[in-house]
């Protein structure tokens, strides 16, 4: 019977395609702004931060597979099929991919090492 009553329970709605790509691949969706106007505020925001900074390194790890992968792919499809547009913007890619980890890594060791901004 208690099956039955936990079946009518309303959960989250469930996330489109679009905000589950977004939520896999970039990870603002998870902290909070700290520059808000009380002292408590700011400090609760950071301390918030600093414990959803342990998901970093996941998103870390999938950037750095699509980096390898965009540039190894670039490589082949510029000596194997002689398409340097193609190649190109897969490269683009690649450094794209090198440029969101470096700024990620930024984050993850400020969160890690800094003092709070009080």
């Amino acid at each position: 019977m208690t099956h039955l009553l936990h079946a009518h329970t309303p959960g989250p709605p469930p996330l489109r395609l679009r905000q589950l790509l977004y939520r896999y691949w970039f990870f603002g969706w998870l902290f909070h702004d700290v520059n808000r106007p009380g002292l408590f505020e700011r400090a609760a925001a950071w301390r918030h931060n600093q414990q959803q900074a342990r998901w970093l390194p996941t998103y870390l790890r999938r950037w750095a597979v699509l980096t390898v992968c965009s540039f190894l792919v670039g490589v082949l499809v510029e000596h194997g099929l002689g398409a340097q547009a193609l190649s190109a913007v897969l490269y683009v890619q690649a450094i794209l991919g090198v440029t969101f980890n470096a700024v990620t890594s930024v984050i993850l060791l400020g969160l890690k090492f800094l003092p709070g901004p009080f």
